[in-house]
């Protein structure tokens, strides 16, 4: 079975959308538009990731989005990590329709500053979630890694997902190395192969990302890294089929655990 292990749905009214260069996706996103790239790819579960809309009604919409519509195997919610009432919110969220699917949270860590990860409230937020039995995602700035690193080694008991392999500034390989390798020496840890052609930009190929893969692979290793298109934000510059032919390029074809069982693993979509 492929998964896609990171994908979004939004509406054209985000706020985030606004945002200069962005008016290839400032459109509504639906599973109807998803399907085709599934089809196309041989994708047949998905996760659908929070958006950025960072409103518990997100969550929820999504949640029950997932329980009528087979290809979302799980969601990974939206939370503020410092909310105080972080462990009600979930609870409430897995009562209500598509309750089953919630299998993470995210918070929008990279707009915080670089330490937002050691602030106490955050701290206590991400051990909730981990007491919760829900993964713990991250979506962070390369200048974040190094309080990754040591959020992840305060909490061995919590599974964490790197997104994006925490956003490398391409061109910089080797500070990126140093920067994820205390990350990746987690085993808690895994990675998602996701974002790339966006960090890329414009003119990205396959030799430009191949290196950044290759330190992935060798760090993490292929049963602590998952496939995810980041569709729709792809699209700005790369498409569904133009993400899923670079990546099975790099890696000389689809492995199964970096295709799907990892993040079958992880999410524990067995049954979903």
């Amino acid at each position: 079975m492929i998964v896609d292990a990171h994908h979004h749905l939004w509406t054209a009214d985000y706020p985030w959308l606004a945002a200069d260069g962005l008016a290839p996706i400032r459109r509504d996103y639906t599973m109807a538009d998803l399907r085709p790239h599934l089809a196309a790819s041989g994708v047949q579960r998905t996760v659908l990731v929070e958006a950025g809309l960072c409103r518990p009604a997100e969550t929820s919409r999504f949640l029950a989005l997932a329980a009528r519509t087979p290809e979302i195997a799980g969601v990974v919610g939206w939370a503020d990590l410092s909310d105080p009432d972080l462990r009600s919110m979930l609870a409430r969220h897995r009562s209500g329709p598509g309750g089953d699917r919630l299998v993470g949270v995210r918070d929008q860590v990279q707009a915080g500053p670089d330490d937002l990860l050691d602030q106490p409230g955050v701290r206590a937020g991400l051990a909730t979630v981990a007491e919760s039995g829900l993964v713990n995602e991250l979506v962070v700035r390369a200048g974040q890694l190094p309080s990754v690193a040591r959020a992840v080694a305060a909490l061995p008991e919590s599974v964490f997902v790197l997104d994006h392999l925490g956003k490398p500034p391409i061109g910089d390989l080797e500070g990126w190395r140093r920067l994820i390798a205390p990350v990746a020496a987690c085993p808690n840890v895994v990675a998602k192969l996701s974002g790339l052609v966006t960090e890329a930009g414009p003119g990205w190929t396959r030799a430009v990302l191949r290196p950044y893969v290759q330190v992935a692979l060798d760090l993490f290793g292929p049963d602590r890294l998952m496939f995810g298109s980041d569709w729709p934000v792809c699209e700005v510059v790369a498409s569904y089929g133009d993400v899923m032919a670079v990546l099975s390029g790099i890696l000389g074809g689809r492995p199964g655990n970096v295709f799907g069982a990892t993040a079958i693993r992880v999410y524990r979509l067995e049954n979903r």
